[in-house]
């Protein structure tokens, strides 16, 4: 018989990644058990969250036989982030892509001239990666 807090264990750093996309509008509603397998529901603003989530989850078990997951994605496949004071690009192409030498494709996406030199308050497009 499945154990709730045993699979919550292991699926930990899946929640914690959505949770971690909270200020971008990703939210966890529900992580129960149900039958032999952990319930986990959320929803994420975009696909390139959603992509980072399936890297969690793919991490914890490739099988995932044990999970259930209802992941919705409410917007589009691309998601905006505002610049704020200390953000780098390599640090948005680390925390959206889970590595931050992919920072040259948000430069693209954004027609960026200087990488080291982005205004803050200007919103930028962080790309599903193909």
């Amino acid at each position: 018989m499945a154990d709730l807090e045993t699979l919550k264990q292991k699926y930990a750093p899946v929640i914690a990644k959505i949770e971690q996309f909270a200020p971008y509008g990703a939210a966890v509603q529900a992580v129960e058990l149900d039958g032999e397998q952990l319930h986990l529901k959320a929803t994420v603003p975009s696909q390139v969250i959603a992509e980072r989530v399936w890297d969690e989850i793919k991490k914890a078990d490739p099988s995932y036989s044990d999970l259930k997951h209802e992941i919705v994605t409410t917007g589009g496949a691309d998601q905006e982030h505002t610049i704020q004071s200390g953000d780098m690009l390599s640090k948005l192409a680390q925390l959206f892509y889970g590595n931050g030498n992919k920072y040259m494709k948000i430069v693209e996406a954004n027609g960026i001239k200087d990488p080291n030199n982005v205004p803050i308050g200007t919103t930028i497009k962080i790309p599903l990666l193909s």
